[in-house]
């Protein structure tokens, strides 16, 4: 019986942190030094990551875009459901920038924790003036990058901003062509999407030896001294998702549920519990879908009108809880690099969590994908994402429930506004 994606990164960690222990920088097996091996294996598996984004992104963007693009996905319900959907993730990833500035997961006992994490790809120095020094002056340089002079050169330099403008802008003219050139482009694009989930998929099933490679690198680079340092670490980064997911699920959306809505948040909490424990323990929006849309449509008595077209719609680009969880994610990095990120950094942070969480949200190993991409956007290498890969599968367990909800509460929210009067009555 095969395990689970998930119980196999678990044990590739606890191996890791043995094999790193036992091996150290100098270890070797049969004569050969293990340390290079393990460098070797991360690399190879974060170059896979990094291989597929921009096919990914423009695929996943274009083929989503055009799907919704007509005339009842540009109609008033579908302006109110986007609206709804890009608010609450701009307030979820508002709220993960709130804790993960306060908690400071990357600063351990006032230093940055960039050797306690094994991350050594550039010294902070370096980074430093590729990150920082900037003003806000220079804002206007994070909107110039979403229109380049050169896609491909766009494409070959990792300026996602652009890429991403640039797919939003294709997809939605598919929508205003002949219907014959728009069917044609939606196959090529559907086909292309279709290919890049299913090579994420192949490299994903090679998560764990990445896993075990790049744990086990940190582990052996930093001393089994440092080990606790490491756990506590990751621990505080664990606790910061947390409770701004927490923050997120018990404070903004019931306050929208009450203030914009006109309902009860705790009847809604009650009509969505089935939908919420399918959601964690399955730790997939696509999969409770089916007893999201049954729990809004018969336990909170929205009309099939409004969840057949909001829930779907919102299972596919609405991810509060995974732009919360990559705008977490990248200032962690950045503060273990020892980096004091500027105004127009956290709002190009916030920009492009914003967009990702759209254009990557249905494909396997969202999450990182997208936070590569921030990282890329904002001048830091990537390999803290092994670290964060650890205690990833259980982050993710959360922050799908958070997904579902926020989804259940737009479709909530969007059926009062268009009148209907039965939703939670009774």
């Amino acid at each position: 019986m095969r395990l689970q994606l998930h119980w196999q990164i678990l044990i590739a960690l606890v191996l890791a942190v043995g094999a790193g222990w036992l091996s150290g920088t100098e270890g070797t097996l049969f004569g050969v030094a293990v340390y290079p091996v393990y460098v070797f294996l991360g690399a190879l598996f974060l170059n896979a990551l990094k291989m597929i984004i921009v096919p990914l992104i423009m695929a996943s963007i274009i083929t989503g875009v055009s799907g919704m693009g007509g005339a009842e996905g540009l109609g008033r319900l579908g302006l109110k459901t986007l609206s709804f959907y890009m608010a609450t993730s701009l307030l979820a990833i508002l709220t993960g920038l709130l804790f993960v500035n306060w908690l400071t997961p990357g600063i351990l006992n006032g230093e940055p924790a960039q050797q306690v994490l094994g991350l050594s790809a550039q010294v902070p120095g370096e980074l430093a003036e590729t990150v920082n020094g900037r003003s806000v002056a220079d804002l206007s340089g994070v909107f110039l990058s979403m229109v380049p002079p050169n896609i491909v050169q766009a494409a070959a330099e990792g300026q996602m901003l652009g890429l991403i403008f640039f797919s939003l802008l294709f997809g939605y003219f598919i929508t205003r062509i002949e219907r014959e050139k728009a069917t044609l482009l939606n196959t090529f694009w559907q086909g292309v999407a279709d290919i890049m989930m299913r090579i994420t998929e192949l490299i994903m099933k090679f998560a764990p030896l990445g896993v075990f490679a790049l744990v086990a690198k940190t582990v052996a680079g930093v001393g089994a001294d440092q080990v606790g340092a490491l756990a506590l670490s990751l621990g505080t980064f664990t606790l910061s998702v947390l409770l701004a997911l927490a923050a997120h699920l018990l404070i903004t959306l019931p306050l929208m549920l009450r203030f914009l809505a006109g309902v009860s948040p705790f009847a809604h909490f009650s009509a969505m519990m089935p939908a919420l424990l399918t959601a964690f323990s399955t730790a997939s929006s696509s999969a409770t879908l089916p007893l999201t849309m049954e729990c809004v449509q018969d336990r909170a008595r929205v009309s099939k009108r409004t969840s057949s077209f909001v829930l779907p719609l919102g299972a596919t680009i609405n991810m509060d809880g995974t732009a919360l969880y990559e705008c977490v994610a990248a200032i962690f990095i950045a503060q273990a690099y020892g980096l004091q990120l500027d105004f127009v950094t956290q709002f190009t942070i916030v920009l492009v969590a914003l967009l990702t969480s759209i254009g990557v949200a249905g494909i396997p190993a969202a999450s990182l994908v997208a936070i590569t991409i921030i990282l890329a956007a904002i001048g830091l290498p990537a390999e803290g994402i092994g670290l964060i890969l650890a205690v990833d599968r259980i982050l993710d367990m959360f922050r799908t429930a958070v997904n579902v909800f926020s989804d259940s509460c737009g479709a909530v929210l969007i059926a009062r506004s268009e009148g209907e009067k039965d939703v939670l009555r009774g």
